[in-house]
């Protein structure tokens, strides 16, 4: 059976940002991000949030009909600055920290770090997050939003890049025509991301 796929807007803000808190609450990068149990419970909804805005503002987001799954993406172009990707440039990670954890720096470090090994000179659809509810995984969800946009990156002949935060995700990835690029990004005391590419299929 296929999957309803729609394009969120700012009445599903709500809905897609506990939908994002739920999916990443104990993802390996946000268990990073906030160490402490009990201060991700309070503060990770309000970075999930922020991150959603950003997207909201500069990309799009495709949400599962039955609001399940969704996917945030940014449409690069080959001109791209320094910064894609990391939040709205140079200060947008900085600007995310204060309005989410100002004292915490790694807020700001992990957008300036993915930042730093983004793909520059090529136009590619940027999957920024991907978010799947905990009790609907394995249902072939992230799959089917993931191929909803890479369709249209073969028949437009686009690249795809995205950092796998697992190495779960990453093998899912790869079954989907991602390949790492050049070295895993070992975030300081802290674990792997993936930068991963695709280019378009024939």
């Amino acid at each position: 059976m296929g999957v309803a796929i729609r394009r969120a807007g700012e009445a599903d803000r709500e809905a897609v940002t506990r939908l994002l808190d739920e999916a990443f609450q104990n993802d390996p990068v946000s268990s990073w991000v906030f160490p402490d149990a009990e201060h991700r419970r309070r503060t990770h909804p309000l970075l999930m949030g922020a991150f959603l805005d950003l997207v909201m503002d500069e990309g799009y987001v495709d949400l599962a009909e039955d609001g399940s799954a969704c996917a945030l993406w940014l449409s690069v172009p080959a001109e791209g600055h320094e910064g894609d990707g990391a939040g709205g440039g140079d200060d947008g990670p900085a600007l995310i920290r204060e309005a989410v954890d100002p004292g915490n720096p790694r807020v700001e470090q992990i957008a300036r770090l993915t930042a730093e090994i983004h793909p520059q000179g090529r136009a590619h659809e940027y999957l920024w997050m991907i978010a799947v509810a905990p009790g609907r995984q394995c249902e072939g969800l992230g799959t089917a939003l993931i191929e909803h946009v890479l369709d249209r990156c073969d028949r437009e002949e686009l690249s795809a890049y995205l950092e796998a935060s697992s190495a779960r995700s990453r093998d899912l990835y790869e079954r989907l025509g991602f390949a790492p690029v050049d070295q895993p990004l070992e975030l300081p005391s802290g674990p792997l991301m993936w930068p991963m590419w695709r280019n378009p299929r024939a």
